[in-house]
Parts: structure tokens; sequence; C-alpha cells
């Protein structure tokens, strides 16, 4: 990774935290709990940011349309994070095959 990559990535990530800034006050919350959750959990392409930028997407067509947050995912934050990433990798994978590797070595 080069440095024109990092600062091309520090420029995406500006824009898009402006993207965020920009939603009603309601789906900032929401939007911020749905990233630290789906930061802690790791799905493994989250870094690609394509995930991130289609929640603001999803949340800025809801604002539009006039929906409170609530309408569009629910009252629970983390289920609605498990149905968006039900199908990814995760770092928790990861670390499980990891794990699954290590004890079938020992076991030879």
């Amino acid at each position: 990774m080069g440095i024109q990559d990092i600062i091309e990535g520090k420029k995406q990530w500006r824009a898009h935290t402006a993207r965020v800034k920009a939603l009603p006050p309601d789906y900032q919350i929401v939007y911020k709990e749905m990233q630290k959750y789906l930061f802690k959990v790791g799905p493994v392409d989250l870094s690609e940011g394509a995930l991130l930028s289609e929640i603001v997407d999803f949340f800025e067509e809801g604002s539009a349309a006039g929906k409170g947050v609530v309408e569009l995912i629910g009252t629970d934050v983390a289920a609605f994070c498990d149905g968006l990433i039900k199908d990814s990798r995760t770092y928790a994978d990861v670390y499980q095959e990891s794990l699954t590797k290590e004890s079938g070595a020992a076991e030879k």
C-alpha cells in the first residue's frame, strides 16, 4: 500500500463521514452504534467500505422518504447488523479456523 493509496483512503473516509454527519441526528446515532458493532464483530470485507456506504445510502433514502430510523431497521440494532453480515466471513470465523487447524496439527 503506497502513500497515494493512504491519501485516497483518507479522502474517501472523510467524504463518507461527511455523508453521515448530514443525516438526521437519530440516524447518526444509530449509524454510529452499527459501526461500533460491525467493527467489533468484524466482517472480513468491512475494510473494503462497501457495507458502510450501503448503510448510509439506505439511511439517506429512508430519511428522504420521511421515515424514522426505527421504521427502517427496527429496535434491535445488533439483529439488523447480524442480518446484513449473515453470509459474510468474520474475523471470529478466521480465528476459529486457525484454532481448528492448530488442534488438527497437534493431533498428528
